[in-house]
């Protein structure tokens, strides 16, 4: 690759981009971020109404399936997707509407719970290496190895100073896929207190979204202070030229399957894919 797949050409959309982003970890001057200066209701990517937003989803969709194929035929590169955000961020919403288009045989979608016996027996990145794509594959974390530094984190459950080697982990783990082969593209799914809220009711009020309302939730929206802390934490140690953030003001659903799917589209164009190139041999050949 002879320039970042973070790096767009276009210079209105760059610019849009790199509003939405933290600054570099341990980068000169960097400024710790504050989710406070990032507006959950903005709609930076959305240039006209929501049903325009929503034809434009589409229409991404469509060539985001045809850069998927191609990828998969190209089979140079791995993409790893991660969607981290609070409950009822749109974590869900964002795989149906951004990557309901592609096919299957190369997009694998993994729902992150909180590890298994089995799990917790080994290191907390163990369980996700395996998840990782391989050539040619993308893979979407609904959810991601960035829970082991939120949940644990707010509960007291590791020490600061366990909270720090894993933020290091974290950017080295990463560091080797991107080495290796795999763009690693993190958005954060930003949304503001009352859209929680609201969401959430809705989940209750509405028979067929009751299987989506856990109690717990209830537990950890008590926690949102703290959980914004750690959320400001995280996104200041691990935006790496490697793996950077990407936060999205999803308060709008439309705005949010707009800008993830504009962004993946950049990403996979400025990998330069291209199909394999066929046997000479079958040039002139004819099926009979």
């Amino acid at each position: 690759m002879s320039k970042s797949p973070f790096q767009s050409n276009d210079k209105s959309l760059a610019k849009r981009w790199a509003a939405w982003q933290p600054r570099p970890a341990n980068g000169s001057g960097a400024k710790p971020v504050s989710l406070k200066d990032f507006d959950p209701d903005a709609t930076p990517f959305m240039d006209g109404e929501k049903a325009q937003g929503k034809e434009d989803v589409q229409a991404l969709a469509i060539e985001l399936d045809a850069l998927q194929n191609l990828l998969y035929a190209d089979r140079r590169y791995k993409l790893l997707v991660l969607l981290q955000g609070t409950d009822a961020s749109g974590k869900d919403g964002t795989v149906r509407g951004v990557f309901g288009s592609m096919s299957a045989l190369g997009v694998h979608a993994v729902g992150w719970k909180a590890p298994t016996e089995p799990e917790r027996a080994h290191d907390y990145l163990w369980r996700i290496h395996q998840q990782v794509p391989g050539a040619g594959e993308l893979t979407v974390f609904n959810r991601s190895h960035y829970e082991d530094v939120l949940v644990p984190v707010v509960n007291g459950w590791i020490t600061p100073e366990q909270h720090r080697q894993r933020l290091a982990h974290i950017n080295d783990f990463e560091r080797m896929l991107s080495e290796t082969g795999t763009v690693i593209v993190k958005f954060m799914l930003h949304i503001g207190y009352e859209e929680q809220r609201e969401r959430l009711q809705e989940r209750l009020d509405d028979p067929a979204k009751h299987w989506k309302f856990d109690m717990g939730d209830i537990a950890v929206r008590k926690q949102w202070a703290d959980y914004q802390k750690a959320y400001e934490t995280l996104l200041s140690a691990t935006h790496t030229p490697w793996a950077p953030w990407t936060i999205v003001p999803a308060n709008s659903k439309t705005h949010r399957n707009l800008m993830i799917a504009t962004v993946l589209r950049e990403v996979l164009q400025n990998l330069d894919l291209k199909y394999p190139p066929g046997d000479p041999a079958l040039e002139h050949f004819t099926v009979e």
